[in-house]
């Protein structure tokens, strides 16, 4: 393992004879692999690559949370690449099971059906992770096929050639059933993503980390609650914003602001909660001076999600009896059912919470989004990168000042709500 430090290579003879100290700069390491669990195994290296992969070379900011979501996705993705060797492994041995007994080419394919057919079932892992799996269950049938006719015809075995046949067919048949099993479960019945660490045990990592490499500078800290308004200069305040996102949670917000997205695109950034709260409402007053205002709404694709356009448009405290255009840039379920990068979890607090979505709210919402919150799945934007979440949002805004209904870029959403004000509602109908 190398030392991030000084980036010396030590192997475990080494790390062990300096109590777990770089052999070259005696900079402990945080991590032990051989002595975590089997599907935690992890190292120094790999921990800080996250790090630096998620914030862009430290150039980008991002939440404590997003570091969980890309730390799961990385180990997912490291623990299946893994059992994706041993069913290559297992593709190896079959030039030498048809030099062997019959028994041992079943064994062989036996091992390949078993193991690559679970990943393809495992609700552990993600829907392209699953198809992967299915696919090759395929090859290695194509793979039985080719080398089992070849190898019957220079022995010249008639029942080398019917095993080779049967069970390559078998094995093509499989593949493709689960594959069309797995294409009709996209989208509303896709099962949901399962995590594989907890945030118990990701805590205890980042507390091992920092305490040994120092604060992780461009990890946010918690929300801070500042309720003493913060002075701004009058000159400041006469002027106003031409757009404002906001965000169904405060942390969101503090990660657009704190990554200048708010200088970038010149648009205010809220939240719902009230983010930041020391200039929150100094920049409400702003915003209502302006009667061409452009709002856009950005949540999670969840019960109270979807909720917030809603209420934006009916809370006295927001916008109700205003003229204000609203853009709904998502999440939205209908930009994610289709979509399996994406990580979709699921939980009995959102199931009780869609069965109380309002009419109003419902009205905005296809059926299959209905039915698709009604079961409980939600996916939180800070599941994105901080670079896929910013440019997303970047352009829902750059799509929204250009609005082409004709291609889909937004779709026009009927306001038949009786809340005293012409607000316009769009919204965007892609997310990525």
């Amino acid at each position: 393992m190398k030392c991030v430090n000084c980036g010396v290579d030590n192997n475990l003879k080494e790390r062990t004879e300096n109590q777990g100290r770089c052999k070259n700069c005696n900079h402990t390491f945080a991590f032990e692999p051989t002595s975590m669990d089997a599907k935690y195994k992890f190292t120094d290296p790999f921990f800080q690559k996250i790090i630096t992969d998620i914030s862009v070379n430290n150039t980008l900011y991002f939440t404590p949370k997003q570091f969980f979501y890309a730390l799961d996705k990385r180990m997912n993705k490291k623990n299946n690449q893994w059992n994706g060797w041993k069913s290559c492994g297992c593709l190896l041995i079959f030039p030498l099971t048809f030099f062997t007994a019959g028994i041992s080419l079943i064994v062989g394919l036996a091992i390949i059906l078993i193991n690559s057919y679970l990943q393809s079932k495992s609700l552990e892992n993600k829907l392209s992770i699953r198809k992967g799996n299915a696919k090759l269950i395929q090859i290695s049938g194509i793979v039985c096929l080719i080398i089992g006719i070849l190898f019957s015809l220079s022995f010249n075995s008639f029942p080398l050639f019917v095993s080779s046949v049967i069970f390559g067919m078998l094995l093509i048949y499989l593949g493709t059933t689960q594959i069309n099993g797995l294409s009709k479960s996209q989208g509303l019945l896709e099962p949901p993503d399962k995590l594989i660490i907890n945030q118990n045990l990701f805590q205890e990592w980042l507390n091992r980390w920092q305490q040994i490499n120092g604060t992780i500078t461009n990890m946010l800290p918690s929300v801070r609650q500042q309720n003493t308004p913060a002075t701004i200069n009058p000159d400041i305040t006469a002027y106003s914003f031409d757009r404002v996102v906001v965000c169904d949670s405060a942390e969101v917000a503090q990660l657009l602001i704190a990554n200048n997205f708010h200088f970038e695109n010149n648009c205010a950034v809220l939240s719902v909660t009230g983010y930041p709260e020391d200039i929150f409402s100094t920049v409400m007053e702003m915003l209502r001076r302006n009667s061409d205002l452009k709002v856009y709404a950005l949540h999670n694709a969840s019960p109270r999600g979807v909720s917030l356009v809603n209420h934006l448009r009916i809370s006295p405290n927001w916008f109700l009896n205003t003229d204000v255009t609203i853009y709904d840039l998502g999440l939205l379920p209908r930009q994610l059912m289709n979509n399996s990068q994406v990580f979709i979890q699921s939980s009995e607090e959102s199931i009780k919470d869609a069965k109380k979505l309002s009419v109003d709210v419902k009205q905005d919402l296809t059926e299959a989004e209905i039915t698709w919150l009604e079961s409980g799945k939600y996916v939180e934007l800070e599941s994105f990168s901080p670079q896929k979440l910013l440019r997303v949002v970047t352009q829902g805004i750059a799509k929204s000042t250009q609005p082409d209904i004709s291609n889909n870029a937004l779709i026009g959403i009927d306001d038949n709500y009786n809340s005293g004000g012409g607000i316009t509602m769009f919204a965007v109908d892609s997310f990525g």
